[in-house]
This record gives C-alpha cells, structure tokens and sequence, in this order.
C-alpha cells in the first residue's frame, strides 16, 4: 500500500517580507509558521514521515527547541529555488520510500492550511492516476497588464483557480517531472503538466493563502485565533 510523505521546503530568506529573517520562523500567537505546519501534519493519521528541508547555512531552527513526534526528519538540503529543495529533499528520502508512495509538498509560508484539508485532499486523490492540489476559485475580476502597469486584457475569471499547496504526486512521477522541467516551475503542477498531465484541483480554504507581504501577516493573525 503506498505510503503518504509530507515535504516542506523551509529553505527560504523571506526576503519579500523586509522583516529580516525566513518567513518560517515568523510567529502568530506565539507559534512559529513551520510549527503551526508541522502540527497539522503530524495529526493526521495517514502521513507517515514529515520531511522539513532547511537551508544549509539555517542558525534558526535548532533554536526552536521543538518536541517533535518519529514522523519529522530535517535535512540541511535547500537549494537555489523552491523546485530544486523539493528535488534535492526527493533525492535525499529516496531510499526510504517507494516510487508508488505519495509525496505532498507544503508551503512553510501557509501557516492558515487545516487538517480537514489535507485529508480531503488525501482520500480524493490516493487512487487517482495522476494527484492534485489544494486551491481555490478566484472571484475577483483579473486584469493582465503591460510593462507599464497598463490593462491589456481582462481574462475571463471561470475556470480560474489560485493554487495552494499541499501538492500531491507520486513520487516516481514528480522526481521526473522535476528533473525534466525546463526552466524553473513556479510549484510541482506546472512541473507534472509539463509531462502532459492533467491535475485535479481541489477547492481549500481561504485561510491557507501564502504569506508573502507584511500585511497578509495582518490579516492571517485576525483569521487564525489561537
């Protein structure tokens, strides 16, 4: 039976947020975002390893001094993008898991994601061909500019989606789609429908948005209250 392995790519300088240090070690209500993250994954039953990629040189995690249960390992395997942690974190477990198993990969940056989700996500994708993500329909109206910040075309918003993450593949398929992509994939979907797939989007909760500027910490700490 395949297995389910969370990968969260902590590896990041946070450098959007001018607050001086990783957005995942930023805190609401006193808990870290990679905590809140840890958290959740290690409540849910079908997870079976936790595998949190750190940046090489990270001074900040060891601090933390967190009591973690036998699912979460660490590896000091960042890379220079977000594809490439997730890529090197696929290499580093390869040994201890099957090319079948599932592989979800998590923003430490979305401390708002809810365990409801994740297994939503989980049971409606572990016997699809190809896996999926977590996202949500876009209902404002989307207008595409110019270099100039002009409007030059306002794209009609059905069928629209914003991503979120977890992200759920194979690890076989995933591996390939990494290695294979050409460029830099902005997250494991644009890499798996390179391949020519097609993945399932499943519609999560507004809460789990990625914290990029200051003021989404704002407005995260009034949504999540303890």
């Amino acid at each position: 039976m395949a297995k389910f392995h969370i990968i969260i790519p902590a590896a990041g300088s946070g450098s959007r947020m001018g607050l001086g240090q990783p957005k995942q070690y930023l805190k609401i209500h006193k808990k870290t975002f990679i905590e809140r993250v840890i958290r959740v994954f290690e409540n849910i039953s079908h997870v079976d390893s936790i595998h949190i990629a750190l940046h090489p040189n990270d001074d900040m995690w060891n601090t933390l001094n967190l009591s973690l249960s036998s699912k979460v390992s660490t590896h000091y395997c960042g890379g220079d993008s977000r594809a490439k942690t997730v890529l090197n974190t696929l290499e580093t477990i390869k040994k201890h898991t099957d090319e079948n198993d599932w592989i979800l990969v998590h923003d430490a940056a979305r401390p708002g994601i809810q365990e409801k989700d994740v297994i939503h996500l989980i049971e409606t994708l572990k016997n699809d061909p190809v896996g999926g993500l977590l996202a949500y329909p876009i209902a404002d109206t989307i207008k595409k500019s110019d270099k100039e910040d002009r409007v030059i075309d306002s794209p009609v918003r059905d069928h629209l989606w914003q991503a979120q993450t977890p992200q759920m593949y194979r690890y076989r398929m995933l591996t390939e789609a990494l290695k294979s992509f050409n460029g830099i994939p902005t997250d494991e979907s644009q890499a798996i429908e390179s391949l020519g797939m097609k993945p399932k989007l499943i519609k999560g909760d507004f809460r789990n948005f990625k914290v990029t500027y200051q003021e989404d910490l704002n407005i995260l700490e009034h949504l999540i209250t303890e």
